[in-house]
């Protein structure tokens, strides 16, 4: 089975894993129905698991650090990603974006984690099944602080027309964070401007990123169903710099984008 798209062993545990497990079958020299075997499961399952479609369960991994004498390495794997990959990189993600001098975004799928309102945040959580809405509601709303520190970043943020039309939560909850979204456009460090559904095929489509600069050092995080990843490579950081232009390039100005959002905004009231 063919890799799921996106699979990034080098910044998500759970692909690591399931290379982990490909690896380890192969020097065993078993078959995927030999490790279903073991961890009392079918081929199909093992294959899911090792092109990165399906998690590996915590009973599955005890099974196979048992049968491979691995030291409890997969019972481990599966621990730190569940608790939500790797925790180092995320803390780094987020000093970076404490202390950014410029920020770039792109966003695909959501309003900018930095720009939303207690109600949308609220919102995304519970669509994604958090297990503490309140606590990372809190957490992403202190994140915010940095827009409004001394000396201000700047920050440059490029929206595709459907974060600003898909309804999350209420249509109040909505207005509200137009609104917001609309004040914090009107800022003189910040840029938003809108990619329209007429701009078709671009860069941008292959996923949301956003590249964070302190003292001229670039850092990107890599956004990703269940997490991310955070690029700090110099030789593979220049891409996205490339990608956020040519996204900038099929944006409209800002002067145009600021009215596409009073209009949608008022489309919700």
């Amino acid at each position: 089975m063919a890799p799921r798209i996106g699979f990034a062993p080098d910044g998500n545990l759970w692909d690591l894993i399931a290379v982990q497990l490909r690896q380890r079958r192969h020097e065993y020299n078993l078959s995927l129905a030999d490790v279903g075997l073991i961890i009392d499961r079918d081929r199909s399952l093992v294959a899911r698991i090792e092109s990165g479609h399906t998690k590996m369960q915590a009973r599955h991994a005890e099974k196979l650090d048992k049968a491979w004498d691995t030291g409890g390495l997969f019972r481990s794997l599966v621990k730190f990603a569940k608790a939500g990959h790797d925790v180092e990189w995320y803390k780094a993600h987020l000093a970076h974006e404490a202390k950014s001098t410029q920020l770039r975004i792109w966003e695909l799928a959501w309003i900018p984690g930095l720009f939303q309102t207690e109600a949308y945040a609220r919102a995304v959580f519970e669509a994604f099944g958090a297990e503490n809405v309140e606590e990372a509601v809190t957490a992403r709303l202190d994140r915010q602080s940095c827009l409004h520190r001394t000396p201000r970043p700047r920050v440059w943020v490029l929206l595709d027309q459907s974060v600003i039309e898909q309804p999350v939560g209420s249509t109040e909850i909505m207005h509200e964070q137009l609104a917001q979204l609309i004040e914090l456009a009107r800022l003189p460090h910040i840029t938003v401007r809108v990619v329209p559904r007429s701009a078709g095929a671009h860069a941008g489509r292959e996923g949301s990123f956003k590249i964070m600069t302190v003292d001229g050092t670039d850092a990107v995080y890599v956004a990703a169903h269940g997490g991310g990843r955070l690029v700090q490579d110099a030789t593979e950081i220049p891409s996205y710099r490339v990608w956020f232009d040519s996204v900038s390039d099929v944006a409209l100005p800002k002067d145009a984008s600021l009215r596409m959002l009073i209009e949608t905004m008022e489309r919700f009231s």
